[in-house]
């Protein structure tokens, strides 16, 4: 048994106790005190991968998986076997119980590890009656859970005092009370709701400083890099640790049509990389150009990566396959993705303008123009007719007379950002599934599946409504229904989702989730399978006590372009502050579930190495976390105490004679507190998929305080735990809205 001493925190100063009752106020109105699932690591529990054979009160969900619970039942024999025989019979169902608080869910506030400017506690928190009944039948074996001199000192005194020390302030929390609360426990593991239904999420910021980034994507190589496209021409590489290369993977800022005014439509809008991009390097754009004649066009091309340097595309590569003539400057469409068929998946808007005022019918109900459209085609050889690709044969409207033969589906006015569903990762339900969002005119926004041959109805429907009202009621319609629409009451521009296969967030799999550009509204759809319909459920930031992890932020830019998934199926979305093309306000989150993360171990990758040649920048968050935001309201409220408290100090009366001690925790080990400049950094929970990020925590006076990586000392005894496309009047507006409703 480890007998040392442990230093006791160091005596603070007036004014910091002062913002530590700021702070435990503070936190305690906001709810952060008030215990949520939360691990001795600060992250969200976990369902444990194999069974737990000594703490099993916990193998359904709690913080502990094999390997920790082996490590407790090794300590407890050792305890035990400290113990004669009636001593095992009186104790040993308390020592097991109180070993394994650190499996619990709610292990973060028993331990009293939620508030960073708390000292952490050597031994769980007790209930009255129950400490009381240990102490009474077990005293003597204080000595051997604990190394805190001022515990093992009330192991011959009263139980009083013993358990006062471990008393936590809300009793619903304390062990064993937090085993039976209904209301703690009824929903524990699922997705958290607020009082309206609203699905609780959290962000984590990936990158900033973008110039309306359009797309972001994965090569499928194993490298763990993704692409990021700014909607004036250029594509960046960020790799897995977070940093991005200085130098760009593709600039086409000379070639790509677009312009600084708010709005502008036009732009580089989508990228793709071939299902076989390891071993042929080939990658698809989709942007906005100029022929030689100053005619718009949008332009698909077929480009390759450098030999030379993996992270460069090769600027000669470019081969066009297919241009279009665009009638007007907005509804461009953009969406560039390969089908779990192998095939390349076009998306084109309706011309632009309003109303898709092109011809009889409107170009998307007409299958001889490319416009409105979903094309397919395959891009692994050339086709007849001086075709740089080739038509599937099995395409729907092969051979129907004078229908575009590379056309899938129409009726389409503007799929803005479009989805393959990956599928289940164990039962592969789903997978093949194309989602997309479908900008509205003006009254409705829609989400639709796409399906070989589908007419989706526009111009004649928008939505589930009539829109051309003779065109509606033609017989011959047999349009395809979205599995969702909104009114303009929810947003006012559509940008289509993923359906969430990753791993690091069970309780996401099989939510579609998306957006609105205009309103900033996240979104996610449901599927009941047995009905086939699909239930909105809302996605709220914000929750300070939801979002209390390190690392983890509430808010985010609202205008929101698109959304993208790594390789690993984790989901991200990409928005801005400011949509202009050449203002560098954008920045992408990912999604995290502050209710459930996955074993550990279960989720961590190894990237397939990749050269750099380019200078790497590391990335520096401008988003603060929540837990900063709470401390620097705990600062203010520290400030204003202490300003009324030298107000009402009588007048010739000096400042207390020297600094007031704060005494250590009654249930703290804590190790001297370490200086800003100190090396030793904690390894805790990072959202983050590689699992490497590290996280500095900090003490009352700004100093570093460890986490459990780093705890050995303090707790001996812990077993260690634009949206191109989206105009809806006859000229280009901000991101399809007018600009009054950006507040320009």
């Amino acid at each position: 048994m480890l007998r040392t001493s442990i230093p006791r925190a160091p005596s603070l100063p007036t004014s910091s106790g002062i913002f530590h009752l700021c702070l435990t106020f503070l936190l305690g109105q906001v709810g952060l005190l008030q215990g949520h699932p939360q691990c001795l690591d600060y992250g969200p529990p976990f369902q444990p991968l194999l069974h737990l054979e000594f703490c099993s009160d916990y193998e359904s969900f709690g913080c502990c998986d094999q390997h920790k619970d082996h490590r407790l039942a090794a300590r407890y024999r050792v305890i035990m076997d400290y113990l004669d025989l009636k001593g095992h019979e009186l104790c040993g169902g308390y020592i097991k119980d109180i070993l394994c608080q650190e499996c619990s869910p709610y292990a973060a506030h028993l331990y009293d590890a939620e508030n960073p400017q708390t000292p952490l506690r050597n031994l769980p928190g007790l209930c009255s009656d129950y400490c009381s009944a240990f102490h009474s039948n077990c005293h003597s074996a204080i000595s051997l859970l604990t190394n805190d001199r001022r515990l093992r000192e009330t192991r011959e005194k009263d139980s009083a005092h013993f358990c006062h020390l471990l008393n936590l302030p809300d009793k619903d929390y304390c062990f064993p009370n937090v085993l039976r609360n209904d209301h703690l426990n009824r929903n524990l593991g699922v997705v958290a709701e607020d009082g309206r239904g609203c699905l609780q999420l959290c962000l984590t910021e990936v990158a900033n400083g973008l110039r309306n980034p359009v797309s972001m994507v994965h090569a499928g190589d194993g490298t763990r890099r993704f692409f990021v496209a700014e909607q004036v021409g250029v594509v960046w590489v960020y790799l897995p640790d977070g940093s991005r290369l200085e130098q760009p993977f593709l600039d086409l800022k000379n070639i790509v049509l677009t312009t600084p005014w708010v709005g502008d439509e036009r732009g580089f809008l989508g990228l793709a990389f071939h299902p076989r991009f390891r071993r042929n390097r080939r990658f698809y754009i989709y942007y906005s150009c100029l022929d030689k004649k100053k005619v718009e066009k949008i332009r698909i091309s077929e480009m390759k990566v450098s030999r030379a340097d993996p992270n460069k595309a090769d600027p000669k590569s470019e081969r066009v396959i297919l241009e279009i003539e665009e009638p007007a400057s907005n509804h461009n469409g953009g969406q560039l993705l390969f089908g779990v068929d192998g095939y390349l998946y076009i998306f084109t808007g309706d011309g632009g303008q309003a109303g898709d005022p092109f011809g009889k019918f409107g170009n998307a109900q007409n299958k001889s123009s490319l416009l409105g459209k979903v094309l397919r085609i395959d891009v692994n050889g050339a086709g007849s007719d001086g075709r740089r690709y080739r038509v599937p044969r099995d395409n729907p409207f092969v051979a129907e007379p004078g229908a575009h033969p590379a056309v899938y589906a129409y009726g389409i006015r503007n799929m803005w950002r479009c989805a393959v569903d990956r599928g289940d990762s164990i039962t592969r339900w789903g997978r093949g599934r194309m989602f997309c969002g479908d900008v509205g005119q003006n009254r409705f926004e829609e989400v639709d599946l796409i399906v070989k041959g589908g007419n989706y109805g526009w111009r004649a429907k928008e939505g589930f409504e009539c829109y051309d009202r003779k065109l509606c009621h033609n017989a011959s319609l047999d349009d395809i229904l979205p599995i969702y629409a909104y009114g303009h009451a929810v947003g006012k521009s559509v940008t289509g989702g993923y359906v969430y296969r990753g791993c690091e967030s069970p309780n996401l799999n099989g939510l579609y989730i998306f957006g609105d550009f205009m309103s900033g509204r996240l979104m996610a759809l449901q599927e009941d399978r047995k009905t086939k319909k699909w239930k909105k459920r809302d996605i709220c930031l914000g929750s300070t006590e939801s979002c209390a992890f390190p690392g983890l932020i509430s808010t985010y830019s609202k205008f929101i372009i698109s959304f993208a998934e790594d390789e690993a199926g984790e989901l991200y979305f990409l928005a801005t502050s400011y949509p202009s093309a050449y203002l560098p306000h954008g920045s992408i989150y990912k999604f995290v579930d502050p209710s459930r993360r996955a074993p550990p171990g279960k989720c961590k990758y190894k990237a397939v190495p990749v050269k750099t040649r380019s200078k790497r920048v590391q990335f520096r968050p401008l988003a603060k976390t929540v837990l900063d935001l709470l401390k620097e309201q705990s600062k203010k409220a520290a400030r204003k105490l202490s300003n009324a408290t030298s107000a009402s100090r009588p007048v010739g009366t000096s400042s207390l004679k020297g600094p007031s001690r704060k005494p250590a925790s009654p249930t703290s080990s804590r190790k001297t507190f370490r200086g800003p400049g100190t090396k030793k950094r904690a390894r805790v929970w990072s959202p983050g998929s590689q699992g490497k990020r590290k996280m500095r925590r900090k003490s009352h006076s700004g100093r570093v305080r460890q986490s459990r990586a780093g705890r050995s000392l303090r707790r001996p005894f812990l077993s260690g735990s634009l949206a191109g496309g989206r105009a809806r009047g006859e000229s280009p507006r901000p991101m399809g809205a007018p600009a009054i409703e950006l507040g320009l």
